[in-house]
């Protein structure tokens, strides 16, 4: 009994936390036509224009045409060389090559990210590895320290099929690189560029943490569920979580990764007409500029409750005081 009641007071702690966030306010929302494999997966603005990435297409990334309501994807194809090896066990890259037959994307793209000279940075999560598309010259996957991923697992972080890194960001000299580790456990990790290898450093692990995240009140039948990491994004010196079971993005400190504040945006993503009848939340794609944030949803082709069935962009406004106010 004493056991029940703890769990009880711990739910009722969690839902009460949940409900203190400030919401963010929706300015504007877009269906998206032409991604061939729909699932989008990742945004980054990037050579005067927002970009996506699907978690099916293996050799093409999407310029967004933005002039309608309606958006259109604009492919920019192109060719990955052979991926190398970056530590995970056999286990692993033995059920995400037998996945990709199933659903397509043996890459499994889940982020992209863009440095100020026009360079694209996309994640594999099915090989924890990342794929550079220069503004000029061929595709190439960066020479990461295989240390990286061997103190990730020694965290408690990419030991699960489909739970390994679900976002990056890149500062804009694009000489250091953050990446998102999603769930059980979730955490943030960087690397630095020297010379030709992306090293860590003292660690690559900022932080890493387990533990359980009440759904926002808004979404039907809430409960607890896994703590968890969907996008990253770098605005100002500082890193912004998008954390998609708790319907929120966080500010953190780019260093420790340790939260600063956070805005929920469950009051607009969880009307009647903008719900999906699935059992977590489907926002997997940020960007964050100084008037306010891009948030992309990956709703794997099924329709929400007004039959859209298309990917959809959100617009929410800065909030009051900007992205660096303080609580």
């Amino acid at each position: 009994m004493r056991l029940f009641l703890a769990t009880c007071l711990a739910l009722f702690a969690l839902q009460a936390q949940a409900d203190d966030w400030p919401q963010l306010t929706l300015t504007a929302e877009h269906a998206v036509e032409g991604m061939r494999g729909g699932n989008l997966s990742g945004l980054a603005w990037c050579r005067g224009a927002l970009w996506a990435v699907s978690d099916r297409d293996d050799e093409r990334i999407y310029r967004l045409d933005q002039d309608a309501a309606t958006w259109r994807a604009q492919p920019l194809s192109f060719t990955a060389p052979a991926v190398p090896d970056s530590g995970l066990p056999l286990g692993l890259k033995s059920r995400n090559w037998a996945a990709s037959y199933i659903r397509g994307g043996a890459l499994d793209f889940e982020g992209i990210t863009c440095d100020q000279a026009g360079n694209f940075y996309v994640v594999s999560e099915a090989h924890a590895a990342v794929l550079q598309l220069p503004v000029e010259g061929e595709p190439d996957w960066l020479k990461i320290d295989q240390a990286m991923v061997r103190q990730a697992r020694a965290s408690g972080m990419l030991l699960h099929f489909n739970a390994l890194f679900e976002g990056l960001a890149i500062n804009p000299a694009g000489d250091r690189l953050w990446l998102a580790a999603e769930r059980e456990r979730r955490g943030l990790l960087s690397v630095q560029r020297q010379q030709s290898v992306w090293a860590c450093g003292r660690s690559c692990v900022l932080f890493s943490e387990a533990g359980l995240e009440m759904q926002p009140a808004q979404f039907p039948g809430a409960r607890a569920v896994s703590r968890d990491f969907a996008d990253l994004a770098w605005f100002e010196g500082k890193l912004f979580t998008l954390e998609r079971n708790a319907y929120r993005l966080c500010r953190r400190d780019a260093d420790s990764g340790e939260v600063e504040r956070c805005w929920s945006f469950a009051a607009e993503a969880l009307t009647d007409t903008r719900r999906y009848d699935q059992p977590y939340g489907l926002a997997e794609a940020l960007v964050v500029d100084k008037d306010g944030a891009w948030i992309g949803l990956d709703n794997n082709d099924r329709p929400r409750a007004d039959g859209e069935v298309r990917p959809i962009v959100w617009r929410f406004a800065a909030p009051q005081g900007g992205w660096s106010a303080k609580p």
